[in-house]
């Protein structure tokens, strides 16, 4: 999972398609495609993220590691709890989901 997800994510901050943090990502839901969520972010945050997401009809990627894990595979310098991709192609969507399964 962790090559298509950096492929994915790197591609999206080289687009600047891409929001960060948990409160961002929970104002920017109804534009969202995809969302991708830290093992580390407050379960309160998750739920509330989670239960949009839903509503919304938009994926989420509980991502198995921690926000400093996933600040580091999008190669940045920082924590990132939460990323939303407003501009991510289905078939990406969908393998990204299939290898979080196996």
């Amino acid at each position: 999972m962790q090559k298509l997800l950096e492929k994915t994510l790197k591609d999206a901050l080289k687009a600047n398609q891409c929001t960060f943090g948990a409160k961002q990502v929970l104002n920017s839901i109804s534009e969202s495609k995809f969302v991708i969520l830290s093992k580390s972010i407050p379960e309160e945050m998750y739920n509330k993220i989670e239960t949009d997401a839903k509503k919304s009809n938009i994926s989420t990627l509980k991502f198995d590691g921690t926000s400093v894990s996933l600040g580091k595979l999008c190669g940045l310098q920082f924590r990132i709890s939460a990323i939303s991709l407003p501009k991510i192609s289905e078939s990406d969507i969908k393998s990204l989901i299939q290898e979080s399964e196996t």
